[in-house]
């Protein structure tokens, strides 16, 4: 079930009327309501992989209790191991099993050996990737007592499902959504018509400015080796609009649609295209999985304290795992790599902490350093999703090659004015609102009410007006 679909926008009205006028008295009706409601919401996919979700909520809360009860640190250790490893397993068997038994067979292939590897037919089970790392990190903090195992089975299988997430994120920690769970909720008005207006911009982002740049990226990318180098520029920046439009787009919708039902989740984007170095941009890019790294992997490997070689060998251990979460493909590896390089001479030079505000916080323009910063950044992160886009290693080095090309200086082929006009309309709307939660959090809220009113009414004519065609949220397939 698609967020931008008729069956969503039928689906939660039903289940925020039942939520707020049927089980509003009772925690426990509303939170077996949201169990079920994200269990149908799953189920819309693919209704078979419902028993993997059900399997992997099963185990890490039986190994919690196991862990929470365990007599001595061996049996907590035996029991924290045994959730790991089964989901790491699934986690690999589903998503990198047959890429692993393909790249052996083609590494053994240059050395005179033919293999004939036994591979998979099978689908990805979406939001496996998302769901399986809210476990993990239940478990890793129950083993670490940062907190107490979740006794009341209901709670916890809302906390690993809650519906607005569970496809594609924010990755949450049970510190921060179970007690909101566990609590009492009442119906807020301001809070669940700010949560419309971030579901609003979220669809702008989805509809007029992703799935939009997406036919032309699609266009451009699927037939790179007759484009000129002009046109293979543009198709870059239109798959980076892409990408960001469509995943920041889906997270604004989960975290509307969540405070409609009165809970907060964790903040996935901060505007990362505003930012002055690719360090800020990692802490403003899909800040729940950076963020589950920095904690359950970086900290945990020495972090920053062993000197730079240390820092060094984290950092990319960190960005390789990033790529590979990502997808089992050779070219999610290289843009981890690729970010991880970029990220170093701020690493080296200890001057990754540097840009920590909002970039020119209370000002209209930012500084002309601050704008040659921005540019800089953000054009290594159009250069790093080519690979991320790209169908091969091959085809992103061919893409890149005739780029830098004579045909660079050429008129791009495809010249969708409309679009680019979107995108700077788009920008420009994100740069006034980007000291906010959203870019339209605050925007025309001082403004008389038929005004106000009009610009909502004004952004929801451009979604039906200037509506690309529907494409399946990326990060579904992660």
């Amino acid at each position: 079930m698609l967020f931008n679909s008729i069956n969503f926008a039928i689906f939660l009205p039903i289940v925020f009327i039942l939520y707020w006028f049927v089980t509003n008295k009772n925690l426990k009706l509303q939170n077996a309501l949201l169990l079920v409601a994200s269990y149908f919401f799953y189920a819309c996919w693919d209704w078979r992989f419902m028993f993997l979700l059900m399997f992997s909520t099963l185990l890490d809360y039986f190994t919690g209790l196991k862990m929470q009860d365990a007599e001595n640190q061996k049996g907590k250790r035996f029991w924290f191991w045994l959730s790991v490893i089964v989901n790491l397993g699934f986690l690999g068997v589903f998503k990198y099993y047959n890429f692993f038994v393909e790249s052996f067979a083609e590494a053994v292939s240059h050395i005179g050996l033919q293999v004939n590897p036994w591979t998979l037919s099978i689908i990805l089970p979406v939001g496996i990737s998302f769901y399986t790392f809210h476990g993990l990190s239940y478990v890793i903090d129950i083993y670490k007592d940062r907190i107490k195992a979740e006794r009341n089975f209901v709670d916890y299988a809302v906390f690993v499902s809650f519906f607005p997430l569970l496809v594609a994120g924010p990755i949450e920690r049970a510190t921060h959504l179970l007690p909101q769970i566990k609590k009492q909720r009442t119906f807020d008005y301001t809070k669940a018509v700010d949560g419309l207006r971030q579901i609003l911009w979220g669809l702008f982002k989805k509809i007029v400015i992703a799935d939009n740049c997406a036919e032309f990226a699609n266009q451009i990318f699927n037939n790179s080796t007759e484009m000129s180098g002009s046109t293979l520029v543009l198709g870059a920046i239109f798959f980076t609009f892409q990408i960001y439009g469509d995943f920041s787009g889906y997270s604004d919708i989960a975290l509307g649609t969540a405070r409609l039902f009165g809970i907060e989740l964790l903040r996935n984007f901060a505007f990362p295209y505003f930012s002055r170095d690719i360090a800020e941009f990692w802490r403003r890019w899909h800040i729940s999985l950076s963020s589950w790294f920095k904690d359950y992997l970086y900290i945990p490997l020495g972090g920053s304290k062993g000197g730079n070689w240390m820092r060094i060998r984290n950092t990319f251990i960190i960005f390789v795992l990033s790529g590979f979460w990502h997808g089992a493909n050779w070219t999610f590896l290289v843009w981890g790599a690729l970010n991880a390089l970029f990220i170093m001479p701020s690493i080296i030079l200890k001057t990754n902490r540097t840009n920590l505000e909002t970039v020119a916080q209370g000002k209209l323009l930012p500084t002309i350093k601050e704008f040659f910063q921005m540019v800089v950044t953000f054009g290594l992160a159009v250069f790093a999703w080519i690979f991320f886009r790209a169908e091969n290693i091959g085809h992103a080095v061919s893409y890149i090659s005739e780029i830098f090309s004579k045909s660079l200086f050429s008129i791009p082929s495809i010249r969708p004015h409309f679009l680019i006009l979107l995108i700077i309309i788009f920008m420009i709307i994100e740069w006034l609102g980007r000291e906010e939660e959203y870019a339209i959090a605050k925007f025309g809220v001082k403004w008389r009410r038929p005004l106000r009113y009009a610009m909502y009414y004004t952004i929801i004519a451009a979604i039906f007006w200037f509506a690309g065609k529907e494409q399946q949220f990326i990060y579904f397939q992660f």
